[in-house]
């Protein structure tokens, strides 16, 4: 007869720590950088206590205040943009040029937009307060699929649509390349393609034209993954909904 096994102890699971800035901004309070000019402003608790090194490590059940508030993880905000063209992704503007908060409904918790889309862009621009979200749709390894219509000042033919498949190395030395590339439609003296990235590098699509002295006239994000822009007017928001958000996890999964 075989004497009883014994139980393993179960092992208690270790909770990670953050440096205090981070956990700023994992609870959706503010951006990163925002956090640490509160922190070394000593605006900031970390129970009870006044610090003001961004990098001081937190516990997630320490106690967390900004101006004597305690914090609280705010509720998660996925939100779709249609940014205008000559809009700027950030949050203020040295040059006083209109940002993309300008359009954004009154009264949210601080949200900040999900990678970039250049001034002159358009189109599906994703905005949240969920950092470490942020970041897997923004990560090059996550290969996440970005679909453009790209207006071009000239006639497409299947050399072009090569070369942007095969790649092309830049004046500055990158080498960039785009996943998928076909002619939607043409007039007698221009054209719009449809280009697909799976990864994107900073003006990627316009780097590649210019590179091939082709003009960009207008550039619109249509699409990340299968979230779609559709019919979406332009300067409009509206939330992402349970069924789209949990396509774009099992996408990046």
């Amino acid at each position: 007869m075989k004497p009883p096994s014994a139980k393993h102890p179960r092992k208690s699971r270790t909770l990670k720590k953050v440096a205090l800035a981070r956990a700023l901004s994992k609870l959706g309070y503010c951006s990163r950088s925002q956090a640490a000019e509160l922190i070394r402003a000593g605006r900031v608790k970390l129970n009870g206590v006044v610090r003001r090194d961004q990098e001081t490590p937190t516990h997630p059940k320490d106690r967390i205040e900004v101006d004597g508030a305690p914090l609280a993880a705010s509720a998660k905000i996925y939100l779709l943009l249609n940014k205008p063209r000559g809009a700027v992704t950030t949050a203020s503007d040295e040059k006083g040029r209109e940002t993309v908060y300008a359009y954004l409904p009154k009264n949210l918790p601080w949200i900040a937009p999900v990678g970039r889309l250049d001034r002159a862009s358009e189109g599906l621009l994703l905005l949240t307060n969920d950092s470490g979200w942020a970041a897997r749709i923004a990560a090059p390894e996550t290969h996440l699929d970005k679909t453009y219509h790209v207006q071009i000042g000239t006639i497409a033919d299947e050399i072009l649509l090569d070369a942007l498949r095969h790649g092309i190395r830049t004046i500055d030395g990158d080498f960039l390349r785009v996943k998928q590339a076909k002619v939607l439609r043409q007039g007698e003296r221009n054209s719009w393609l449809e280009i697909v990235l799976d990864e994107g590098k900073n003006r990627h699509i316009r780097r590649m034209l210019e590179q091939l002295n082709i003009e960009v006239l207008r550039l619109v994000r249509v699409a990340i993954g299968r979230l779609a822009l559709g019919d979406l007017q332009k300067g409009a928001t509206r939330a992402l909904t349970t069924e789209e958000k949990q396509a774009l996890d099992r996408t990046m999964h």
